[in-house]
């Protein structure tokens, strides 16, 4: 369908869809791009493209185009979130949580979004924030594994291994528990050690919920 219309905006966003959710970044960038400039109008559109962006590394250009998806008297709470991922990664934590406070304001308590937060005091290395932030997300019914994984991280981060371990581990089978420590291992080796923060955090660790 797409490619006997590329100009059809529900072709383009389910085919920008497909193309993220199997990891073709760049591609699925380049589709909805496309689409936007055929239907500059479309909010649906311009979100899509936005996050895609984002999952492509273009952080600025996707803060500017989330930005045109919502507006200040209609704000999309997951958009404000992905728009403060996008700043977090470039550098810009204070503004970052700013957008997590406007979009827990409208949806408190989501785990998408304070585990967000809590990555960004954890990218400016202020581990005990990013606990706290990281350890409501965790609490919360509707958290994912992601969610789990950075809680232990941070955990980790502050020289709690043990601590961080059984976090990581709780009520999962042995080899999804495996896998959780496999990675944890892993992050901590990028890190600086106890009193730091990591040396970088790839994009895949932050959620941008969809």
């Amino acid at each position: 369908r797409y490619r006997a219309n590329p100009k059809d905006a529900d072709a383009a966003l389910g085919y920008g869809q497909a193309l993220r959710a199997n990891g073709q970044r760049a591609q699925a960038a380049a589709v909805l791009e496309q689409a936007t400039i055929a239907n500059p109008g479309n909010k649906t559109l311009l979100a899509l493209y936005g996050r895609a962006l984002a999952d492509n590394g273009n952080f600025q250009q996707a803060y500017d185009v989330l930005s045109k998806a919502h507006s200040p008297d209609n704000p999309d709470w997951r958009l404000l979130s992905v728009q403060g991922t996008a700043l977090d990664q470039m550098g810009r934590h204070e503004e970052a949580r700013s957008y997590y406070a406007s979009a827990l304001k409208i949806a408190p308590g989501d785990p998408g979004v304070l585990s967000n937060l809590g990555l960004s005091y954890m990218l400016s290395r202020d581990l005990p924030k990013a606990e706290e932030a990281l350890r409501q997300a965790y609490a919360s019914p509707r958290a994912s594994t992601r969610v789990r994984q950075n809680l232990g991280l941070v955990v980790g981060l502050q020289g709690r291994f043990a601590e961080a371990e059984t976090i990581v581990k709780a009520d999962l089978p042995p080899d999804q528990a495996a896998a959780n420590v496999a990675y944890l291992k892993d992050m901590l080796s990028r890190s600086e050690g106890p009193r730091g923060g990591p040396k970088r955090t790839p994009v895949a660790s932050l959620s941008q919920p969809d």
